[in-house]
């Protein structure tokens, strides 16, 4: 077992997370800019210095989860959801079990509850945000934001929802109540079932091959017949008749 097998190993035993379902590659690449940063010479030096430091532990963990987000990252997206998935679902039911995966902090799950705003009475819309870092779960039950994460975020919601003090933007009560952020390891920890919507964006592109069939199986079991997988612009699923998905639109899959 070599040195960065072994750190694998003793990180998942630490921590649960299982730094072999990502792209060798790319986490070797990440991991290795910040352990000479903190100046070990090697991944085992590495460990040893996150087991003595809290710190460099959670270090670790923003560093290998890549939290980046904003308000309708890729609007052409959402605005597609909006008008050829959520309105045809709501002429259907009053009310729609969502889930937002790996949701960083708070961005997507919380766009989402202003689209829905739209159609639908506050008190009817709940979502579920999981992501497997506490300390931007915490930043995202916060709400709030700088002017770069808001760039895309149409007007009339930057007015209607937000108060900027100070150089920030601070959500309002009503939209931050309608999201329960929870922690969750998607390729550890299981999935509840009966979504019609789950919104997994800009993830699958970090986990092997192997990773992403097992969760493309587990995503495509938690929705309902008829629910829909959203993902991000760079992550088309192939051969989704063998998941029970057909493409929509692109980058999103309905269940048959």
């Amino acid at each position: 077992m070599n040195d960065y097998e072994q750190f694998i190993s003793n990180i998942k035993k630490k921590t649960r997370i299982d730094l072999s379902l990502y792209k060798e590659a790319q986490m070797k690449r990440r991991l290795t800019s910040l352990y000479q940063k903190r100046h070990a010479s090697s991944f085992m030096d590495f460990y040893r210095a996150l087991c003595e430091k809290d710190e460099l532990l959670q270090e670790f963990l923003d560093r290998f989860t890549l939290n980046v987000s904003e308000f309708y990252r890729n609007r052409s997206k959402w605005i597609e959801l909006e008008e050829q998935i959520l309105v045809p679902m709501l002429k259907k039911k009053h009310s729609l079990k969502i889930w937002c995966a790996a949701c960083s902090t708070g961005e997507e799950p919380y766009t989402m509850a202003m689209i829905l705003a739209q159609f639908l009475p506050l008190k009817n819309i709940r979502i579920l945000a999981t992501d497997i870092d506490d300390t931007v779960l915490k930043k995202a039950r916060k709400g709030v934001y700088g002017e770069r994460e808001l760039q895309e975020l149409p007007l009339h919601m930057k007015i209607k929802y937000f108060t900027y003090r100070e150089g920030l933007y601070y959500l309002s009560e009503d939209i931050k109540n309608t999201v329960v952020f929870k922690k969750h390891d998607l390729l550890q920890d299981p999935f509840q079932n009966n979504y019609d919507l789950i919104v997994c964006r800009n993830v699958f592109i970090y986990f092997t091959d192997v990773a992403k069939h097992a969760l493309y199986e587990k995503m495509s079991q938690s929705l309902k017949k008829g629910g829909v997988l959203f993902v991000g612009s760079t992550e088309q699923i192939f051969n989704t008749g063998s998941y029970g998905l057909t493409c929509s639109l692109p980058f999103f899959y309905r269940k048959e």
